[in-house]
């Protein structure tokens, strides 16, 4: 399942990608690898927000880990948040899985190095996402990302999932403004000529 993921753009590889899309953007600062519970960039109504990564956990679930990545869009939990209001746009350059035969990441990204983007979900949440020795209290607004089967490229390094990937305009437009039937029609795996597999990077 991703747990990490970057977007290795700078202000104005952001402008630019933000101009070709028609999204209007804002400035923030630069933050290559995005860990859950890090803050990164977000697309909210044609908008860059910051956002921490990470649902709050559903109330069925005894772990306290926040949840990055949504599966099972048919569990009522996850349904207040597919719709119109609640979706959003998760820059990407590249992301990871890990390679358990291996016991290491493994990187993926389009064979041409553009970026692309997570479908995302958000949503505001009050609580604590810090830790006991420096809390965070307080209001925050937070995002997470659908998956999917693998395609045959993640496939051998994460059998399980992939994350949904929307790799064009007509994608990001029928996710943004689709029906919620429409827009989880996306929920599929990225065709195998859209992604590669890319020499493993060290964490930062």
């Amino acid at each position: 399942m991703c747990n990490l993921y970057e977007y290795d753009m700078t202000e104005e590889d952001m402008r630019l990608l933000i101009e070709h899309y028609k999204l209007v953007g804002r400035n923030w600062s630069k933050i290559t690898k995005v860990y859950p519970n890090y803050e990164a960039p977000v697309v909210v109504d044609r908008v860059v927000e910051t956002m921490r990564w990470g649902f709050p956990p559903p109330p069925f679930v005894k772990a306290k880990a926040t949840v990055q990545n949504v599966r099972n869009t048919k569990n009522a939990y996850w349904r207040p948040y597919l719709g119109r209001e609640s979706r959003c746009l998760v820059p990407v350059t590249a992301f990871s899985e890990f390679d358990l035969a291996a016991r290491r990441l493994r990187w993926f990204k389009r064979p041409d190095g553009k970026p692309f983007f997570f479908a995302g979900i958000w949503r505001t949440w009050t609580g604590n996402r810090g830790t006991k020795t420096a809390p965070n209290v307080g209001e925050h607004t937070l995002f997470a990302f659908l998956t999917t089967e693998p395609n045959k490229v993640v496939a051998p390094i994460h059998s399980k999932a992939m994350p949904m990937l929307l790799l064009d305009k007509a994608a990001i437009e029928q996710w943004l403004t689709g029906s919620d039937p429409e827009a989880l029609e996306l929920q599929r795996p990225a065709p195998e000529e859209a992604i590669m597999l890319i020499e493993e990077k060290k964490a930062a």
